[in-house]
């Protein structure tokens, strides 16, 4: 469920009535998490509460997104919320793993908010193994998409004029009934459940992921929030000539110790 903060001015009971709600999938390499850490700390966002849910293991830590020492010793927790009333955006950055058997809990508990909070469509960034693509996944661009029925209908146009590519559906049973077509996202943590859950109840969501593998995520964290940049325009490009905005995100400050601190010397 959803709670404010002290200073957020909102109350458990506020609506995002037109907001787009903008969430990663917990998926392989952390992209999804990642490309939102990028729109919250560009659009400096205001953190307006919490997701309280028993469906992700518990941590806190400190501002992720400071900027000063006055605002570093700020708390945060593993769902937190975060919103942007000028671009009609409302962002859920989760920051921890799903505990086991928890996914469905999860979903029908964040679709509910969505309903309640009124909601015009959710965003899900994810992430899938580059190394379990079939055949016709390897050919062109990494990046793929998947509207819920609902939303098609409002963007589906503009997705065939921005030449995007939707997420192929791959045999149910390879070499035995290559008839039987599923989608299959390996990695993807929460994305194909929230998806064919939003199917079922009407809810206009969109999936943007991105095939990757782990290790040094950053380059498909950038390729993914610009990706989600050419559909949302949430930051212009340096150049009128360019769909490209890497230069123009602002990396948190949180990001320098991605990969924890350097070797000591002692060790040497």
């Amino acid at each position: 469920m959803f709670v404010p903060c002290d200073h957020g001015g909102l109350s458990a009971t506020s609506d995002f009535k037109g907001f787009t709600l903008l969430m990663p999938a917990v998926s392989v390499g952390n992209v999804g998490q990642l490309a939102i850490d990028l729109v919250i700390s560009t659009l400096d966002m205001t953190k307006v509460g919490y997701f309280y849910t028993d469906c992700l293991v518990p941590m806190v830590g400190n501002n992720p997104y400071a900027t000063a020492e006055e605002n570093s010793v700020e708390l945060s927790i593993n769902a937190e919320v975060y919103s942007l009333p000028s671009k009609k955006l409302v962002v859920l950055q989760i920051r921890s793993p799903f505990i086991k058997n928890k996914y469905r809990p999860f979903c029908q508990t964040l679709l509910s908010w969505v309903k309640s909070s009124k909601c015009a469509r959710v965003v899900l960034l994810s992430s899938s193994h580059a190394y379990q693509r079939d055949d016709e996944q390897l050919l062109g661009t990494p990046l793929r998409y998947l509207l819920t029925p609902d939303l098609e209908k409002a963007v589906g146009g503009l997705m065939q004029e921005l030449n995007w590519k939707e997420m192929e559906k791959v045999a149910a049973y390879p070499g035995i009934n290559d008839t039987e077509k599923v989608l299959h996202i390996p990695g993807g943590g929460i994305t194909k459940r929230l998806f064919t859950e939003s199917c079922s109840k009407g809810i206009q969501m969109a999936v943007l992921l991105k095939f990757c593998s782990e290790g040094d995520n950053i380059p498909d964290a950038f390729a993914l929030v610009n990706y989600l940049n050419e559909w949302l325009q949430l930051i212009k490009s340096a150049s009128d000539n360019s769909t490209d905005t890497s230069s123009q995100w602002k990396i948190p400050s949180s990001w320098r110790l991605l990969f924890g601190n350097g070797l000591p010397p002692a060790l040497f």
